[in-house]
């Protein structure tokens, strides 16, 4: 339970976020505990969290501000561990660096600052900018379906368990409960948003990812696959059927698998088969010398 200070600083700093918001940052305390603060990072530009909805949890200890919180991440990024502790400065791992005159908006900036960067302590990861960029546009669905822990059924308007290819045996997103109820309870609004956002991209519900629109051909399919996965698709002759280098692959794995299926897309029959050919020929040849002979 919190002191009557900590109760009174976490009110003026939820006023104080509320009038004066930081960029890319939203935050406000749990209805049930204001000890418990929620929060929503918003990718910035030109990093691989980029419109990434990236939400977590501050938990203040009662004698605040004398001590920090406990920070989590629940989304996942490539950049954290997701409902772990994260060591830094302005966590509770730290409580003697902790100033008290640091308020919920300088430890949000701190955070994001972190993300940002590629400095690594305990609760952080290391994943290539392409798997945040995929990690990034699945952020609205995770969030409020749980990572597909929980579905939208268009009938009744209610959020049913996941019974698809992804779920565990219990019908729910392997390990995670439903995180997209605890996620709605605390952002409605934003969850509400999150849900006709998927709708208008039409996102599958058991993978995150956006379908093809429709009407769309086999190469523009294979394109947005592509997108999706964070490949490319190779170039290639007209009615050619087109080759998804995948994102997975290494660097130089990678271009290889791309060179090769520009080279082997743009040749005819003949090439692919010159010794074939080469042998005929000579034989045409010995054949054609002995009837002139």
């Amino acid at each position: 339970m919190a002191t009557r200070a900590a109760n009174n600083r976490l009110a003026r700093e939820y006023l104080a976020i509320q009038k004066n918001p930081p960029p890319y940052i939203q935050a406000h305390p749990s209805e049930a505990n204001i000890l418990e603060w929620h929060f929503i990072i918003t990718g910035p530009e030109d990093t691989p969290y980029e419109h990434g909805q990236y939400w977590g949890t501050l938990v203040f200890p009662p004698d605040y501000p004398f001590k920090p919180p406990a920070i989590r991440m629940m989304t996942p990024s490539g950049r954290f561990q997701t409902s772990t502790r994260l060591c830094l400065s302005i966590s509770d791992f730290h409580p003697k660096s902790f100033n008290p005159a640091w308020e919920v908006s300088t430890i949000l900036i701190g955070l994001l600052s972190f993300m940002t960067s590629e400095e690594m302590t305990t609760g952080s990861i290391s994943t290539s900018a392409a798997d945040r960029r995929i990690l990034a546009r699945r952020t609205r669905w995770w969030n409020s379906t749980g990572g597909g822990s929980g579905v939208l059924d268009p009938a009744s308007g209610a959020v049913v368990p996941n019974t698809g290819p992804s779920a565990g045996p219990t019908g729910r997103g392997v390990g995670w409960g439903d995180m997209g109820k605890r996620f709605r309870s605390e952002w409605p609004q934003v969850d509400a948003e999150n849900w006709d956002w998927m709708k208008v991209e039409r996102v599958n519900m058991h993978t995150g990812m956006a379908m093809p629109a429709l009407g769309s051909g086999p190469q523009e399919g294979a394109a947005a696959a592509a997108g999706e996965q964070g490949g490319s698709v190779a170039p290639g002759a007209g009615g050619v059927r087109k080759r998804v280098v995948a994102a997975g692959a290494s660097g130089s794995a990678a271009t290889a698998a791309a060179g090769e299926a520009v080279v082997r897309v743009g040749e005819t029959w003949m090439r692919r088969h010159k010794v074939l050919v080469g042998a005929i020929v000579l034989l045409l040849y010995v054949l054609l010398a002995r009837i002139l002979e």
